[in-house]
């Protein structure tokens, strides 16, 4: 589709040979003497670009400018003007014009401009259009789910999104904590900004403390450049510190540091850095309980716990397991290309009794599973893992022998992963699922309890 243009200067013979100038470029134009004859095209037909005298009867080139700016503000502006004049509009810039023209204009100046304003405004249209699909993706509203115990987490978190508040995000793996994080960063003020995610547990401790704060040349053995670290690139926006409980102790202190101060110390550095950050935090680990243990530093904590929000697990809101399904199962299917694919409501509640471990990811994976491998046109039971057709056993049918004198909660609870673990071969993925927890709160647990695998057992 052609551009159109529209030309304002009341020397008519100039308009006229712009306007040819304009058509014989493939542009369409149209021309009008005044700025009120302009305004008034504008409300009738839409334009891509305006140029226009910067001086002209009745109104100046500024108010002009403002008139256009406040009532069609996608159109773009272009100002001719003779040499004397530059240092207006010089102005009219600073104004929201996009550039300004010297008369008498060169044809190949003017369409360099033209193109370059129109390249400009695109840029812009896709600016809006990519925070407007921001928004949409990341609105508290997309976060699915609708039971009573996540709509209170939602709430709080829209109410601190619009503060810069630091918040400390609790919730099993694959709950969604990453997502609450990147809702509460594109509803805040800070939403323009970047948005830096750094998992603390994925990179190694040596490395972190760069990763983090950065370095400065020659800092050490591999350090060829400066480098600015995350927290610096984040400055204006938000850092999202995913998995923080797997933070070393020394790196909680800088990290405390940083918050309290304002600013960070580039490893080699001999001065600080001012860095304007918003904090936000996640974990699946009890921090309370590694405080206890010397494991977090609860000053630390109490830095982060602002604005606490703890995203219950999937087997705590079941009502909400239906949408999710179906939710996973269409998108399964347009990534898969089998939009002819159907699923029984009948197949729901055996979703909804699973106890899901692995929360709001593990239904996305199964989804994903059951689309790629059913066969024909609907779902059917066989199609679905065992483990979820598969009736659990009521505790009812567990006989346990309560003596009078009382008895070891943690005992029986290594006892039941013991015996998991034996059932399992020694499966630690299986023993999970078959205790309905993750395979990390299992390994933390095993860790706990210092239980090892027999030697017979030993692969």
């Amino acid at each position: 589709m052609r551009n159109r243009i529209l030309v304002v200067d009341d020397d008519e013979s100039l308009r006229r040979v712009l306007q040819v100038q304009l058509e014989q470029s493939g542009f369409m134009a149209d021309s009008v003497a005044s700025a009120g004859q302009a305004m008034a095209q504008l409300d009738t037909r839409p334009y891509d670009l305006v140029i226009t005298d910067l001086k002209m009867p009745g109104v100046t080139g500024i108010e002009f400018l403002r008139q256009i700016r406040s009532q069609h503000s996608q159109v773009a502006v272009v100002f001719l003007t003779a040499f004397g004049t530059v240092e207006t509009a010089v102005e009219a810039i600073k104004a929201g014009a996009y550039d300004y023209l010297t008369k008498p204009v060169h044809p190949d100046q003017l369409v360099l401009t033209i193109n370059r304003a129109l390249d400009h405004l695109r840029l812009v249209e896709e600016v809006y259009a990519l925070r407007a699909n921001l928004n949409a993706k990341y609105g508290f509203e997309n976060i699915l789910g609708r039971s009573d115990q996540l709509l209170q987490v939602l709430d709080a978190a829209a109410r601190a999104a619009r503060t810069n508040a630091i918040v400390l995000i609790h919730g099993e793996t694959g709950t969604g904590k990453e997502l609450l994080a990147k809702a509460i960063h594109f509803n805040s003020p800070r939403k323009n900004g970047p948005l830096v995610t750094i998992n603390c547990g994925a990179i190694p401790a040596e490395l972190l403390e760069s990763e983090l704060f950065g370095h400065v040349k020659g800092a050490f053995t591999g350090a060829v450049a400066h480098k600015a670290g995350k927290v610096e690139t984040a400055n204006g926006g938000t850092l999202f510190l995913d998995e923080i409980g797997e933070l070393a102790l020394p790196l909680q202190a800088k990290l405390l540091r940083m918050i309290q101060e304002g600013e960070v110390e580039k490893v080699g550095a001999t001065g600080s850095t001012k860095v304007d950050v918003r904090i936000i935090a996640a974990t699946h680990r009890n921090l309370q309980a590694m405080i206890d243990d010397g494991t977090f530093r609860q000053d630390l904590y109490y830095r982060l716990a602002v604005i606490p929000l703890t995203i219950p697990p999937l087997r705590e809101r079941q009502r909400d397991i239906p949408e999710l399904v179906q939710h996973f199962f269409s998108k399964s299917k347009q990534r898969s290309e089998r939009p002819d694919l159907t699923m029984p409501e009948s197949l729901i509640p055996y979703f909804v009794r699973y106890r899901w471990p692995g929360n709001v990811r593990e239904v996305e994976n199964i989804l994903e599973r059951i689309v790629v491998l059913a066969h024909g046109h609907e779902v059917k039971l066989q199609d679905l893992p065992d483990y979820l057709r598969r009736d659990r056993g009521s505790l009812d049918a567990l006989e346990v022998d309560l003596p009078r004198e009382g008895i070891s909660l943690e005992a029986v609870e290594k006892e039941l992963i013991l015996k998991a673990l034996n059932k399992c071969h020694w499966n630690q993925t299986q023993a999970a699922r078959y205790l309905d927890i993750s395979r990390k709160t299992l390994l933390y647990r095993i860790e706990r309890h210092g239980i090892e695998k027999p030697a017979d057992n030993q692969q």
